[in-house]
C-alpha cells in the first residue's frame, strides 16, 4: 500500500453526449482537494464520433476486431491529450484517472460495456493510470453510477448545509450532503443527450448552443406530462440511468417543431431534477450548484430555478469553478482514492453491499 500523499492527477472523461474529451488536473490524497488547475475540453472529430455513434448503435453485432479497433482510436486520442498536456502545461502529473467511454450501461442487469484500454494509455504516456472504475463496482453489486459523489462531498465541505450539487452531462445527477456531512447520491433522470438527439435528428445540430432553440420554443405540458410518467423517476434511490433509458418515452416529441422538442425536452430535465429533490431528499438543501454541460444552457437553469423558486440556485462558475471539469475533476480524484485504497462508491450512492475500491491499476511497462 502506498503512503497516503497528495498528488498531481489528471482526469479524464468522455461523456455519453459525444461532445469530447474533458481533462482537468488536481493535487489530492484522495480525500482533500488541494488545487485545481489545468482544463481542457478537447471535441471529438467528426470521424471518431461518427465511430462512437456507429458502435453505440452495433455494439451487440460489431465483431470483436471492430470493437477493439474503435477502442484504440479512443485510447489513442486521450494520450494526445495527455501528452500535450505534459508537453506544453506546467504539471507534473503522477496519475492519471481515465474514465474511457461507455457504450451501453444496464443498471438493472449491473451490465456495464465501456471501453478504454487503461494498459495502453499508461504505456503511451509513460504515466501510471486507473481505469474501470465502473466494471470494479458493478463486480461489487453496484449499479456502476454514479460514482462522482464523494469529490461533489469533498468540493463543499467548507459550505453551509444541506447543499445539492447537480451535473447535468448526458444524464442527471445528484449529490445531497446534509448538516453532519452525510451523503446520498443518484440519477435523477434526462440530461443533456434528451436535447442533443432531438436537435441532431431535426436539426442536424450536436447540442443546443446555449439553451437558443428551447429558448425560442414552447414546452407542451400534455407531452411533458407524459415524460415524466416514467418508471425511473418514480423509482426511490439508488438509481442509476443509461443514456436509452427514455427513448422510448422521448418518442413522444415527434410531431413536434425543433423548437417546441427542445424546449419540452429541457423541461423533462428540470422536472425530473425538482422531482427528485422534493421527494427523494432527507432534507430540502438550503442552495443547489448545477455543474456540467447542463450549467452552461442558460433556458436549461431557468427551467430548474421556475421550478424551485424557494431554493438559492447556482452554477459552477458563480464560485469560480468550471463547471465542464469537475466530472474530469472528480475521477481524478477517484483515481486516488484507488492508489491510497479508499472506498469510492456505497451502499447510499450505487447501491454496493459495502463500501467498494473502484479503478484498476496499470503502471507502464
Amino acid at each position: 500500500m502506498e503512503m497516503l500523499q497528495a498528488r498531481k492527477v489528471l482526469g479524464l472523461i468522455s461523456g455519453s453526449s459525444l461532445d469530447g474529451v474533458n481533462a482537468a488536473v488536481i493535487a489530492t490524497d484522495g480525500v482533500d482537494v488541494f488545487e485545481k488547475s489545468t482544463i481542457l475540453d478537447v471535441p471529438y472529430d467528426d470521424e471518431l464520433r461518427e465511430k462512437l455513434r456507429w458502435l453505440h448503435r452495433h455494439y451487440t453485432t460489431a465483431t470483436e476486431q471492430e470493437k477493439l479497433a474503435i477502442e484504440e482510436d479512443v485510447t489513442k486520442f486521450h494520450a494526445n491529450i495527455v501528452n500535450d498536456i505534459k508537453e506544453n502545461y506546467d504539471q507534473n502529473i503522477e496519475l492519471i484517472g481515465f474514465h474511457g467511454h461507455t457504450i451501453f450501461h444496464n443498471p438493472a442487469e449491473h451490465y456495464i460495456y465501456h471501453i478504454g484500454n487503461g494498459q495502453m494509455l499508461a504505456d503511451l504516456t509513460g504515466i501510471k493510470t486507473v481505469s474501470r472504475f465502473r466494471q470494479a463496482d458493478i463486480l461489487s453489486g453496484g449499479l456502476g453510477a454514479p460514482l462522482s459523489g464523494v469529490y461533489h462531498q469533498a468540493i463543499v465541505a467548507d459550505m453551509e448545509k444541506p447543499i445539492t450539487i447537480v451535473d447535468i452531462g448526458g444524464i442527471s445527477t445528484l449529490t445531497w450532503v446534509g448538516i453532519n456531512g452525510e451523503m446520498m447520491s443518484f440519477d435523477t433522470g434526462p440530461g443533456n443527450n434528451a436535447i442533443n438527439d432531438w436537435v441532431l435528428k431535426h436539426g442536424g445540430q450536436h447540442m443546443d448552443y446555449n439553451g437558443k432553440l428551447a429558448a425560442t420554443g414552447k414546452v407542451n405540458l400534455s407531452i411533458l406530462k407524459q415524460l415524466t410518467h416514467h418508471k425511473f423517476i418514480a423509482k426511490f434511490p439508488p438509481k442509476a440511468a443509461d443514456k436509452d433509458t427514455f427513448r422510448d418515452k422521448l418518442e413522444h416529441l415527434e410531431g413536434l417543431s425543433l423548437e417546441d422538442g427542445a424546449a419540452t425536452a429541457t423541461a423533462f430535465i428540470a422536472e425530473a431534477i425538482a422531482y427528485s429533490i422534493a421527494f427523494y431528499l432527507p432534507e430540502t438543501p438550503k442552495s443547489i450548484i448545477i455543474c456540467g454541460g447542463g450549467a452552461k444552457n442558460p433556458t436549461l437553469v431557468r427551467f430548474i430555478r421556475q421550478q424551485l423558486p424557494e431554493i438559492e440556485i447556482k452554477t459552477a462558475e458563480d464560485f469560480g469553478w468550471d463547471s465542464s471539469a469537475i466530472e474530469a475533476q472528480a475521477f481524478a480524484y477517484l483515481a486516488a482514492r484507488r492508489i491510497n485504497f479508499i472506498p469510492s462508491s456505497y451502499p447510499f450512492t450505487t447501491g454496493v453491499q459495502q463500501p467498494c475500491i473502484c479503478g484498476e491499476v496499470f503502471s507502464p511497462k
